[in-house]
This record gives structure tokens, sequence and C-alpha cells, in this order.
């Protein structure tokens, strides 16, 4: 690998004589391979005890754990259930350290592909709001189905400049994710090809975007919200210059110091901030600072304390969401078209305005007096909710069978079924079915099928 002799140089002044010879040799390490387990859907132990993997924990994540690079877990039914999200495991950081509970509004700035999204979406456990942001379209797409993979319904995806949200919600958020981009400096070891970008656009290209970036966010955080910065690289100008250009132009706003964990660095230059280095963690170069926006002396509640009416809905979704054994505020379900839609508990009226790839959790579709649900309903569905189920051990070659799209028979031992059915792999839900007989009518998404 070719790196500028400008860059190396910038490294030896950052890191010391004998520490960037450290840093220089983790080059010729491999690189690493991590996956987060979806806790939305099982307990780190549980994966642990079903999964076939040979994994060893990220010390500082509690989800997260190191693969071998030669598994291939991305082809596995569990990975299409939803599971577990792969990813490099220093990357897993930010959306840790951001404290997001059950009833959070959350922004996710610069969302795609999912990784960050994913883990706060499941610190949700469905309560409040996560709206996550990608202002490349192509790349929002992939966002949405990593949300959706995972079983996350209380979302809103959109593909958006951070002015035009400013502009839509005002201060509504009170925990923010940025993870702005950058020149990409820590994943020159995992990714040859962030060289040659870095090369093209250098520090101080992303040190102007990452202003604006941020100075819009400030904007959509409540009083006492916390923000968490991140970037994946070294670049003191996108990292630490960032955050004092904060402190100085936004007197709101203040830093909160995080914990350092063995092989973490503090900030450079500015005390409270936490850096990775790959040759001081198992991981690949990644900064973070939490900040947090004052809180004022009058509070304002901003979300609106009305409360819409009853809906009545067509009797075929009822008759639907009967074979569901939990309960649908009606209120919130909300149809556009033919599409019927959950929106999430403090969706804003004024949201609305935005062009939005996804409002909430796709129940499914309307179609001449029939109901016809949706692949993301069936991932957000728990085990026991649906009333007619049918679970396959992974080692049943059914299940790779109905992933690629096919139609399934069942055993005379399953009898036969009638309706619509809940597919899963030992229990976790894959998608729907429809049954006549001993036979499965296969309705798994088309886009989703295993290749």
């Amino acid at each position: 690998m070719k790196i500028s002799k400008d860059f190396l140089n910038r490294m030896k002044d950052l890191l010391g004589e004998e520490e960037f010879e450290a840093y220089v040799r983790s080059f010729e390490e491999e690189r690493l391979y991590g996956l987060r387990v979806n806790t939305l859907k099982i307990s780190p132990e549980e994966f642990i005890n079903i999964t076939d993997l040979s994994l060893k924990p990220v010390p500082w994540i509690r989800n997260g754990f190191y693969y071998n690079g030669d598994e291939r877990p991305a082809k596995d039914p569990y990975y299409y259930a939803g599971l577990y999200y792969l990813q490099e495991p220093s990357a897993m950081t930010p959306a840790d350290l951001l404290p997001v509970a059950p009833g959070d509004r959350v922004l996710d700035l610069c969302a795609a592909p999912g990784g960050k999204s994913t883990e706060l979406g499941a610190r949700l456990q469905g309560k409040g709001m996560l709206v996550s942001n990608d202002i490349s379209n192509s790349r929002a797409k992939a966002l949405l189905k990593n949300l959706e993979l995972w079983g996350i319904e209380n979302i809103c995806v959109t593909s958006e400049e951070p002015g035009k949200l400013k502009d839509t919600f005002g201060p509504f958020f009170n925990k923010i994710l940025i993870d702005a981009p950058c020149s990409g400096e820590g994943m020159f070891r995992k990714d040859a090809d962030m060289v040659k970008s870095y090369e093209e656009h250098g520090p101080e290209y992303y040190a102007v975007i990452q202003k604006e970036i941020v100075a819009q966010a400030v904007d959509m955080l409540v009083p006492g919200g916390l923000m968490l910065y991140s970037t994946c690289t070294f670049s003191p100008c996108e990292d630490e210059d960032i955050i004092r250009w904060m402190l100085e132009e936004y007197e709101e706003m203040e830093l909160l110091p995080l914990p350092l964990f063995e092989g973490a660095s503090d900030g450079i230059g500015l005390s409270g901030c936490l850096r990775l280095f790959p040759h001081k963690v198992k991981g690949e170069g990644h900064f973070m600072a939490l900040l947090r926006k004052k809180q004022s002396h009058e509070r304002e509640d901003i979300i609106s304390k009305e409360t819409e009416k009853e809906k009545p809905l067509p009797e075929e979704l009822k008759e639907f969401l009967s074979l569901i054994s939990r309960q649908f505020d009606t209120r919130r379900i909300y149809m556009k078209e033919d599409c019927v839609y959950y929106l999430p508990e403090c969706f804003p009226k004024q949201g609305k305005k935005l062009r939005y790839l996804r409002t909430g959790l796709l129940l499914g579709e309307l179609k001449k007096g029939r109901f016809e649900p949706a692949q993301p309903l069936a991932m957000a569905l728990k085990q026991g909710e649906f009333k007619q189920t049918i679970s396959w051990n992974k080692s049943d070659e059914r299940v790779i069978r109905y992933l690629k799209g096919e139609t399934i028979f069942l055993t005379e031992e399953e009898g036969q079924k009638k309706g619509w059915c809940l597919i899963c792999v030992d229990g976790h839900p894959l998608g729907f079915a429809k049954g006549s007989g001993n036979t499965l009518k296969n309705k798994y998404y088309p886009g989703w099928r295993w290749q």
C-alpha cells in the first residue's frame, strides 16, 4: 500500500517517533472482522449458544464480536433473520457511547449504510423515534434495508441535506449522532481505496463540510440533549479542532468527558475526547466527542399535545391485524394510496413535509379487497406474536429454499396450512408465506433473496 509522505510525516508529528513506528507496523497485521448482535431480537449470550461462527468478544462493546476472516457470516440464515450486523469493531463505538434509551427522539444525520443506526434503533426498543438520514439517495436505500432487516419499526428514513431537516424539525431531537464525512485516515489499513480518495480530498476539504453539518445539528438538538460527533480519521483539524470551533461558536454547548477503556486514548490537546488507534486496540482508527446542549431556564414542550382521533380501518386490514397478538394504536396507522404504515409514537405533523423513503413500519398493501403484509412487518414481529407460525431448524434445507423464493412443501407431521404464515428459522422471523394445504406460496421479498 502506497501512502503519501505528507500523511506519514503528519502522523509522526502527531504520535511521536516511538509510537509512530508502532503505528506503521500495524499495517503489516491482518485487518479485523466484526459483527454486532441485534439486542432487539436476541441477547449476546443467546446468540453465542446458537451460532456456528468462531467468535471472540470485542472488549469494549457488550454485543460486539470478532469473527475469522475466512468465515462467511453474510451467507447464514441468522444474518437474513437480522440477528447481527457486520461492522468493523472500532466503528461500533460511537453508537455504543451515545446513551440512547427507549422513548428518545434520535437523529443519525449521516447514517448510511446503517451500522450505527441499527444499534441506536435497537436501544430504543420500539419506543420514541429514530430518524436516519443520508444525503445520497442510493446509500439511503441500503440504509433502509438494514434497518428493516433488523426489525426496527419506529424509524423514519430520509435523504435530505441537513439544512432541510433543520428547517423542518427545528429543535426536536434529544440525541444526535454525527458520524461525519471525513478524509478516512483511520481506515487506510482496512480499505486501500480510502487512500485514493484521501489524495483527492484531504482533511481541510472535509473540515469545511463538518462545520456546516455540526452547525445545523446544534439547531436540531433540544436543551439538555446530547450529541456524539465521530470520524474515522486522525487529523486534528477534522477532530479536536471541530469540537473547539463548536464550543467557541455555540456557548450553549459543553463537552462531556468520555470514559477511557484499555487501549483508548484521550484527545490530543483537548482532554475528554476519545481516540482509537490501530496499534493500540484491535480495530481501526476513530475519533469521538460527546457534547451536551445546556438546559435553558424555560423549557418548551416541542411535542404536539394534539391527539389523533381513532380511525376506521378497512375490514381486510382489521382482519389481518387480528392475527397479530400485539395491540396497534389506530391513530398511528397511516395510509397513503394503497400502502399502510404504522408511524412512530412521536411522529411530528410537520415531518410530513420532508421527502421520506420510509415513515414508520410498512405494514403492507391493500389490494382489491385483500391485504398483503410487507416484509418489514415480518421482521418486526417477535416469536409467538403471529397466529400461524412455521419454524425450521437452520439445518433444514427448506430455510435456504425459502430465502431463494422457492415454493415450499410441508411434511405430513407439519400438517396442512391455510392463509398467512410467518416463516422462522429457530423461532426468528424471516418473512411471510401463504399456505394452501401442504404447499406454501413464497412471499419473501425478491430484493432480499439469497444470492
